[in-house]
């Protein structure tokens, strides 16, 4: 959003509507005027909306989940397709698999059997099948993969659905909406947005209406996702200096315990020496003898 401008939406045509007698009445309140039959969308009101759908998929992917991106027209699945695969998220472009959400076991299941047919590809065994087997193998991965390659990797539910026209994908609002899997979408003048989290009023005909909003939403979640990432690494730097705090605590421990015990050695030796002082004052002194004799005694035996 901080590089997006009112001129992008302008230049995009996000504030064409539908014709005045298609419109839904729960639109009104993005509609700015009236033109030769025709409602213009407010694009302030695109702003506003469009940056607060960004600052949550920014938190989403900053949490770690995922977003499934639907774009089922001619005129947006190749655009977001591109856009979407620079921040790895699933996304449908195709048809919409009915029960990919509410029945999403089956869906798993399916993956997984492509997983299986690459196995069975890569192995020695598919050489040696007749051609025939071989080609109907690989016409059902090829459909496989063009239905379901773009949500090979995504295990759970998502945690939200970003959409392209809510009328054309009804099915995937619905489903949506029955899991309380918050839902995303660009919403016409012919939509309700009612049915929506967080509706951004835009033009969804246009491919390159389409595309300015899908690449702003895709930007707050490479964002989220570095931000993520960031945080992350500060933790593991934080890990690794508790680490090194808890080794050198450990180290003065064992310096202090062999001070300690130093100290203690010299205690003892210092007590040694004062109890073999004691002793030695204990004991009687022996009269030291001296060389010169009495000299009155000396005479008398004279």
């Amino acid at each position: 959003m901080a590089n997006l401008k009112f001129e992008d939406l302008l230049e995009a045509g996000c504030h064409f509507g539908h014709l005045r007698r298609k419109w839904n009445p729960a639109m009104a309140q993005y509609i700015f005027m009236e033109k030769n039959g025709i409602h213009i969308i407010d694009l302030y009101k695109t702003m506003d909306k469009l940056e607060e759908a960004c600052a949550a998929a920014k938190q989403i992917a900053k949490s770690g989940r995922k977003i499934l991106f639907v774009a089922t027209k001619k005129q947006a699945k190749d655009t977001v397709a591109e856009i979407v695969k620079g921040v790895n998220m699933p996304y449908v472009t195709e048809r919409w698999p009915g029960g990919m959400l509410t029945n999403f076991f089956t869906i798993r299941k399916a993956v997984k059997k492509m997983g299986d047919i690459d196995k069975l590809m890569a192995s020695d065994q598919f050489k040696s099948i007749s051609k025939r087997e071989q080609l109907q193998i690989t016409r059902e991965r090829a459909k496989m993969e063009k239905n379901l390659g773009s949500i090979a990797d995504l295990s759970r539910l998502p945690a939200a659905v970003f959409i392209v026209d809510v009328l054309k994908e009804h099915i995937a609002v619905a489903e949506a909406r029955r899991l309380n899997i918050n839902t995303f979408a660009i919403v016409d003048t012919n939509s309700n947005p009612n049915l929506i989290d967080f509706p951004i009023p835009a033009n969804d005909d246009a491919s390159k209406s389409i595309s300015v909003i899908v690449k702003a939403i895709c930007d707050a979640i490479a964002e989220g996702l570095n931000e993520r990432k960031m945080d992350k690494d500060n933790q593991d730097v934080e890990e690794e200096d508790e680490d090194v705090r808890v080794a050198e605590a450990a180290n003065e421990e064992d310096d202090d315990e062999e001070k300690k015990e130093d100290t203690k050695n010299v205690v003892k030796k210092v007590k040694a020496v004062a109890e073999d002082e004691a002793s030695d004052d204990d004991k009687p002194k022996r009269k030291r003898t001296t060389g010169v004799k009495k000299v009155g005694t000396n005479k008398a035996s004279n």
